[in-house]
């Protein structure tokens, strides 16, 4: 039996722009920025912040995470069935 990767849900769009404007190294970022640095589509970064895409891949939700300066777990939760703390710790790995 194969495992899925997890899926992570944004915790907020309001808390995404909020940690937009104010990134962990001070500056503000853009919908095109912060694309551009983590390879995720601008229109998946709208997406996000209009609330039509709710979850992402953990590679994805992980490289927005770091772009902005959060925890992956500050701006997003694991989603699907209940998963052991060993799968979400070899996804994040």
């Amino acid at each position: 039996m194969s495992r899925r990767a997890p899926r992570f849900a944004l915790r907020s769009p309001d808390l995404l722009r909020t940690l937009m404007k104010h990134t962990g190294d001070g500056t503000s970022v853009s919908i095109r920025d912060l694309a551009t640095a983590t390879s995720v589509a601008p229109s998946t970064v709208g997406a996000l912040l209009t609330g039509d895409q709710e979850t992402l891949n953990i590679e994805a939700a992980s490289a927005i995470a770091d772009r902005i300066g959060v925890d992956l777990l500050v701006l997003w939760t694991p989603t699907g069935r209940s998963s052991t703390g060993a799968t979400l710790r070899e996804a994040v790995a």
